[in-house]
């Protein structure tokens, strides 16, 4: 929500997007969900029942209906104790479903408002499960420590089911994340404060297995589609280069960066990332130049830029249909 646009609160709008309805492109329902909460990610349950959306500031979960009505969601369950639940988590960030649950991503927590953070469990109905709280130097919780970094830091998530493998990457606190973007990049203490790895997780066990080392901060992780296909690609914010997160021979997980993203000297800051079906194509949009760019990664090791365009201010993420012949955008954070 925009103070004085509206009713100024944040809202899930809903958009026909049937070619052949009369309504086509058209706005058909609004609901506000009262004040405005740095709203952010949403995401579905495994059987889409509900979507789930969080609030980066003020830590509320929103879960809608979606499936009585879709064309009308109705707000099922606003959950208020997030951070009293979860034992201090702060800045619900990813909703990431899995077999008839809920994994979500904190991004800090109410101690010191610092990224050390964890994932939190709920039910698909929105009933709290467990806390699993990141490996730290200080508290590895049983992990391997495979280079430099532990910080505990948290952002986004993904799964290999096929694999029991679980992936989560890491950004910055709570106080990083409200500050003013232009003061923060000023700050020198500011710029320290951002995560530097990726974490290998025990799926069914919840129990974090290996630390690697991805200095720059991490953002979207995006896994290969194909079943044969055993990695995953990542970004990093502050360094702009691509990273594989992939299986070696020995059967162990490895980080390694593989390209660069436009000029690493001049920010362009990659955000949100795409894999193509096919596994051919990645798609890397950076939010400071305001550009989408595509790589070739039929090699995964060695991404090839065959594209650039761009496409508006502070572009942010990008989704790639399933037939591989449209790319959606949006801008903002």
């Amino acid at each position: 929500g925009i103070e004085g646009l509206g009713d100024g609160q944040d809202k899930l709008v809903t958009i026909d997007v049937n070619p052949k309805s009369k309504h086509y492109g058209i706005v058909v329902a609004s609901l506000s969900v009262g004040g405005r909460n740095e709203a952010h990610h949403s995401g579905f349950t495994d059987d889409r029942y509900y979507l789930w959306a969080g609030g980066l500031d003020t830590n509320k979960i929103f879960l809608f209906d979606v499936h009585t009505d879709p064309a009308k969601p109705k707000l099922y369950k606003v959950i208020t104790d997030f951070t009293a639940k979860s034992g201090g988590v702060v800045g619900p960030h990813t909703m990431y479903a899995l077999p008839g649950r809920i994994m979500i991503t904190g991004l800090s927590n109410n101690q010191d408002h610092g990224g050390r953070t964890a994932l939190v469990e709920y039910t698909n109905e929105g009933e709290f499960i467990k806390t699993y709280w990141m490996p730290t130097d200080d508290n590895l919780r049983g992990a391997e420590k495979s280079g430099k970094y532990a910080d505990g830091y948290g952002y986004d998530i993904r799964a290999l089911p096929r694999l029991n493998a679980m992936f989560t990457s890491s950004f910055t606190g709570w106080s990083n994340y409200m500050m003013d973007f232009g003061k923060m990049l000023n700050d020198p203490d500011a710029m320290k404060r951002f995560g530097n790895t990726v974490v290998v997780w025990d799926e069914h066990g919840r129990t974090p297995k290996k630390v690697l080392d991805v200095p720059g901060a991490p953002l979207e992780l995006r896994c290969a589609w194909d079943p044969t296909h055993n990695y995953c690609f990542t970004t990093t914010a502050l360094t702009s280069q691509i990273w594989l997160i992939y299986l070696d021979e020995d059967k162990e997980w490895q980080a390694k960066a593989v390209g660069d993203v436009g000029d690493p000297s001049k920010i362009p800051l990659p955000v949100d990332i795409s894999i193509s079906s096919n596994d051919k194509e990645l798609w890397v949009n950076t939010f400071m130049d305001s550009k989408t760019r595509l790589y070739d990664i039929s090699d995964p090791f060695h991404p090839k830029q065959v594209f650039e365009q761009k496409i508006g201010a502070q572009v942010n993420m990008v989704s790639s249909s399933w037939d591989g012949t449209r790319e959606y955008f949006t801008t903002s954070l």
